[in-house]
Formats: structure tokens, C-alpha cells, sequence
């Protein structure tokens, strides 16, 4: 006589549910609003940006693969972990349109609160930042508010090969000379003329674009969000606010492959 036994979900392998795999009763429990009474909106805001962490912290994953990958020579899962990065970024920029619904009013009833906390405090944008090839030692020095553990994260970041020295590697892998501008214009102009034979090549240069160009797109739509809420007044970790922010539009993690436009 054989015995069925219906297996429920959560059962097989012990007890594991789609709530405790997801740690859900955790996750669920960090949007803690300081306003008292809450202000409705501030749970809007922390959700929102405690999304932005979750996804920047996977994009650090894919590039810090892709990076690894690159640096052994690699050109095809480079190009997919890149692809996925510019899916966030994409996600991350439509996600300001969610922000974007709150008033400055509703701001102003929980903006007092947030200080000195400020955005200008992502240490994993920074990492984003660091690990793309925009690597700014002086952040560490004007961030105060640092702990131990962030300090060293970036540290290792400003000191480890960026996705930009993988690039390098994979084209002096291919024979090309990389130590000065003017040879890796000459690498580039070459791959680009001749796709038929560095086809590969040519789409790792425009995965890197892309990726660049999704970010760039984040920074200047951030501005906007921020001159809609606050105008140009004070941020609140006391940067210049969206005059600090839209220092940043211009910056670009690849300028080179940016210059061959013109030079083509």
C-alpha cells in the first residue's frame, strides 16, 4: 500500500516559507517614521530609499563580477552583468517618479527631522561610483559621519582594479597598447572601424557607455527631485543642496569612450 503525502509549500526541506527565506518580519520592521505623530509621507521616503540600498547593493554585486571578469579577460558575462546594472539603473531613475508624488509641503512636515542625514551619505552609491572608475579620495575626508566598517568599504574600493583597469586589461589581452591616451584612442578607433573583427570588444565599450550614460541619467533626475521638493535651498546633511547635486550631472565614469565620438 503506498502513502501519498501532500507536500505544502514550506515543508519540503523543513520549514522554510516564502516569509522567513525573505526574512519579511525584519525587512518589514526598518521603516520606522521619527515624526511624532508620524507624517504620512515619511514612510514613503524611507521606503523609497531603502529600496535604492537594496538595489545598489546588487548592482555592486554584478559589477563587482563583471569587474572580476574583465580582469581574466573575459567579454561576454561582463556584457550580461552590465546589462542587468543598467536594468536598475532604468528602475532607479522611474523610481524618483514615486518620490515625486509627495509635495514640499508633506516634505517640510518631516524634511527637520532627516537632518544632518543626507543622501550625499550613500556609501554604496559612492561604491557604484568608486568601483564604475570615478574614484574621488576626498569624499572619504569631507564624509564625517563614517562608521569603521564604510571607511575601509571604500578604502578597498579606491585601492581595487575599477571596471575601467578591466576594460584595459581585456584590450592589452587583445594586443592592443593601453599606457597612454593617445594608444587607447588608437585601440578604439581601430575596434571601431573594424567591428566585423572586434565586434566583441565594441560591445564591451558600448556596455560600458550605457552603463555610464543610466547613472549620469540617476544624477541629473535626482537633481530635479530635489529642486522640486526644497528649490536650491541648504541639503540636509549641509551640502549646497541641488546646486552640489547638479555639480555632479557633468561628471562621467568613462570620459575617453565619451571623447571618441567626436574623434571618429
Amino acid at each position: 500500500m503506498t502513502h501519498t503525502h501532500d507536500t505544502h509549500f514550506g515543508e519540503q526541506g523543513g520549514l522554510l516559507t516564502y516569509g522567513s527565506y525573505l526574512r519579511l518580519p525584519e525587512l518589514l520592521d526598518q521603516q520606522r517614521p521619527q515624526t511624532d505623530p508620524a507624517a504620512h509621507d515619511e514612510l514613503l521616503f524611507i521606503t523609497v530609499h531603502q529600496a535604492y540600498e537594496l538595489w545598489f547593493k546588487l548592482a555592486l554585486h554584478e559589477l563587482t563580477d563583471a569587474r572580476d571578469r574583465l580582469l581574466a579577460g573575459e567579454t561576454y558575462l561582463p556584457r550580461v552583468r552590465l546589462e542587468r546594472c543598467r536594468a536598475i539603473g532604468r528602475l532607479a531613475v522611474q523610481q524618483v517618479d514615486v518620490i515625486d508624488t509627495m509635495t514640499p509641503q508633506d516634505f517640510l512636515e518631516f524634511r527637520t527631522v532627516l537632518a544632518p542625514a543626507s543622501g550625499f551619505q550613500s556609501v554604496q552609491f559612492r561604491e557604484i561610483e568608486f568601483l564604475s572608475g570615478l574614484k574621488d579620495p576626498g569624499y572619504i575626508e569631507r564624509f564625517r559621519g563614517l562608521t569603521e566598517q564604510q571607511r575601509s568599504d571604500l578604502l578597498r574600493r579606491l585601492e581595487e582594479p575599477s571596471l575601467w583597469d578591466g576594460f584595459l586589461r581585456v584590450l592589452a589581452a587583445a594586443g592592443f597598447s593601453v599606457d597612454t591616451a593617445e594608444q587607447r584612442f588608437t585601440a578604439y578607433e581601430t575596434i571601431a572601424r573594424d567591428r566585423a573583427r572586434f565586434g566583441p570588444l565594441w560591445d564591451l565599450a558600448e556596455a560600458l557607455v550605457e552603463h555610464d550614460q543610466v547613472w549620469a541619467l540617476w544624477r541629473a533626475r535626482h537633481v530635479l527631485m530635489v529642486e522640486r521638493q526644497i528649490g536650491t535651498k541648504t541639503g540636509t546633511g549641509g551640502s549646497s543642496g541641488s546646486h552640489y547635486l547638479r555639480s555632479r550631472v557633468e561628471l562621467r565614469f568613462y570620459p575617453e569612450l565619451w571623447e571618441l565620438r567626436s574623434r571618429l
